[in-house]
């Protein structure tokens, strides 16, 4: 049965409901949302606008995709859960499709982002120390100044954002941290006889879409073959078609020795995430070592097949590539002084905003909701545009016209 929204309450009333009895631990724009299809969302007032944020590209797919959302309600119709204490007829067809559709042996299903990047870390050191031969309790892994991988206890311990980090210690160690895009700065740290792995992401996207110099995966995989390290990548916000490829490594022709996936998995309907490897690295993991109560439920498997089936079927990766360069260009031509630069691949881009106000940017986010188009500051002075990989060329320049108008309240 459809629910229906009583109209007599205002967007107020919902964001005081929050303010009372939730945890304050986000600051959302203040817009409270009732509905999405393909690129809009409606607010409970009605008003429509542009998602330009996708749930942090977990709606690749476009908002509430009829053919996964046909999907879930199949499954769950069924069965949704059995634990991995069963087997379930939907892991077994989920495991060989993924598998087959990045090309690895292995898949290890979970729930969240940060679940799949603690998975690749457990894999990652588990390798070092049965089949590299790293002393016990000596494996290291590299990471990125400016990543994000998540917000548990041991991904903060190797962030560079103090609000993420600042009294949630003691920090877990066994990470090296070194300038994000500096492949001279990886080679010095693969001297390091202990390191396992280098854990990247092929852009950075919290921390304002940071795009590295040709070359980097591709010289940086090289580098982590000839020093027997595993080359990890976090394509959980840049994989599934986002920046015009299928995988922001795809870009370089760079196969990841473990690929961890999340986000748009589901196309935003569930929880699903994966880590994928071949059988060296997987195999290390023995029953009992590791696991979810609800990683590879039947549910999870149903929907992250059709999300994946859709990708492809709708040429997504294409369109994509083409309507995100139509986005930067036409943003260019735009012409505005407080707009400092335009960058991405595909439909994952940020515009950097050039203002003596330090909120400008938030300013101006407030001003696009207002003209019907929604994104989020990131870092202060970034706005990162993400739209779902459906929109179409016409809407592509209405949004830009938008943003052109919005950037008035700046001047």
């Amino acid at each position: 049965m459809q629910t229906t929204l009583d109209m007599s309450l205002t967007t107020q009333y919902y964001l005081d409901l929050e303010e009372q009895h939730g945890a304050h631990n986000y600051h959302p724009i203040p817009v409270v949302l009732h509905r999405g299809k393909g690129v809009h969302v409606w607010d409970v007032e009605g008003k429509q606008y542009y998602d330009f944020l996708s749930g942090y590209s977990a709606i690749n797919q476009g908002h509430c995709h009829p053919k996964i959302v046909q999907a879930l309600i199949d499954q769950a119709q069924l069965l949704t859960l059995t634990s991995r204490a069963f087997h379930s007829d939907l892991l077994g067809e989920y495991v060989k499709y993924i598998t087959g559709y990045f090309g690895y042996d292995k898949v290890l299903p979970m729930n969240t982002g940060v679940e799949a990047v603690e998975t690749g870390i457990k894999l990652c050191r588990r390798w070092g120390y049965e089949v590299k031969g790293i002393p016990d309790g000596k494996a290291k892994i590299i990471v990125c100044a400016g990543n994000f991988h998540g917000r548990t206890s041991t991904v903060i311990s190797f962030s560079s954002d103090p609000s993420a980090k600042k009294n949630f210690g003691p920090y877990m160690p066994g990470f090296e941290v070194i300038p994000f895009d500096d492949i001279k700065a990886l080679e010095t740290a693969l001297s390091d006889k202990n390191v396992a792995g280098f854990l990247v992401e092929p852009i950075q996207g919290e921390a304002g879409v940071l795009v590295p110099q040709d070359g980097y995966l591709s010289k940086a995989k090289q580098l982590c073959a000839s020093a027997n390290v595993l080359f990890i990548a976090d394509e959980i916000q840049t994989g599934l078609a986002r920046t015009g490829r299928m995988l922001a490594c795809d870009h370089e022709n760079v196969r990841p020795d473990i690929l961890l996936l999340g986000k748009a998995l589901s196309g935003g309907l569930l929880p699903v995430s994966a880590v994928l490897c071949d059988d060296e690295i997987m195999m290390t993991i023995k029953p009992g070592e590791h696991g979810s109560t609800y990683g590879g439920n039947p549910l999870a498997c149903k929907v992250a097949m059709a999300a994946l089936a859709v990708l492809k079927e709708e040429n997504m990766e294409d369109n994509a590539a083409a309507m995100g360069i139509l986005l930067r260009e036409g943003i260019q031509a735009i012409g505005s002084k407080h707009i400092s630069m335009v960058r991405g691949k595909g439909l994952l881009n940020a515009i950097v905003i050039q203002h003596h106000h330090k909120e400008a940017a938030w300013e101006l986010c407030l001003q696009l909701k207002e003209n019907g188009l929604l994104a989020k500051p990131t870092h202060g002075d970034k706005i990162r545009l993400a739209p779902p990989l459906v929109i179409t060329r016409h809407q592509v320049m209405e949004c830009v016209e938008i943003i052109g108008d919005s950037l008035a309240i700046l001047d």
